[in-house]
């Protein structure tokens, strides 16, 4: 059974941290926090990246910095699972 790190977070989870972290820095710089918060902020946003990058390579890092990216390059398709039901006994 193989285990990927990539499966253990939802991308969106981590898309909602970038986002946070991204605008946090910002208002941090704003408002005249200190130099050394204004750069902990920055360094935790380019690090978020940067991780997702190493653990789930190219495509995961564009599909969290486009959202609307397709990994695939292709068209969706629907879903054409059946629904398993208990047989009645």
């Amino acid at each position: 059974m193989s285990y990927s790190t990539t499966d253990s977070v939802a991308l969106s989870r981590v898309r909602c941290k970038f986002a946070v972290f991204s605008g946090l820095s910002l208002v941090a710089a704003a408002v005249g926090l200190p130099a050394w918060s204004v750069a902990a902020l920055v360094l935790t946003s380019l690090a978020i990246p940067v991780a997702v990058g190493l653990a789930g390579g190219g495509g995961l890092l564009r599909q969290l910095l486009r959202p609307g990216a397709n990994p695939g390059g292709g068209t969706r398709s629907p879903d054409r699972g059946t629904r398993r039901t208990r047989p009645s006994t």
